[in-house]
């Protein structure tokens, strides 16, 4: 009689491995969902969210050419999403909370500026700039990542590209 070795016909431990995705990828994810949103709040809330849909869907996004790029989409997606979707409605207080001081180096400055300028873009200007740019990717796994041709992506760098040129904030520094 043969007999089967239990370790050759388990599964492989998908969560760990999730979890080695996750742990490697979650601080290039709230990266580029801050440069997408402009908060640090909703770019981690978007990185959780945009983890736990691949997670419900991990063969799929295991399986893919990229997974990378697949998790970027879904991210892509739930921002595109968190304008649809009812919001929380914002509860004022009496008093003020206590403020921590703020950081006043210039590098602060000229980031908060920058993301200012992000911010004027239209989304799809932004995802490409922020891509392209920020997270260094190339212009055909751009064009993966968001689904259009690198012709698309070439052409929204480009008005981008321009419009950041002139930006008030850029110029005086400043964010607005």
């Amino acid at each position: 009689m043969t007999r089967i070795d239990p370790a050759a016909v388990a599964p492989p431990d998908h969560d760990a491995e999730f979890r080695d995705f996750m742990l490697g990828r979650w601080p290039a994810l709230v990266r580029f969902a801050y440069g997408l949103t402009g908060d640090r709040g909703h770019a981690e809330d978007l990185a959780q969210t945009a983890l736990a849909k691949a997670y419900a869907g991990w063969g799929r996004v295991r399986a893919a050419d990229d997974p990378d790029a697949y998790v970027r989409k879904i991210l892509i997606n739930a921002n595109h999403r968190r304008f649809r979707s009812p919001r929380v409605p914002e509860r004022f207080t009496a008093a003020v909370p206590d403020l921590a001081v703020a950081d006043g180096t210039r590098f602060l400055d000229e980031r908060s500026a920058l993301v200012a300028a992000l911010m004027e873009l239209p989304p799809r200007q932004r995802a490409v700039v922020i891509l392209r740019y920020w997270d260094g990717y190339t212009e055909a796994q751009t064009a993966a990542i968001l689904g259009c041709s690198v012709g698309n992506v070439k052409s929204q760098a480009s008005r981008a590209l321009a419009k950041l040129r002139t930006s008030a904030q850029l110029r005086d520094g400043s964010p607005a």
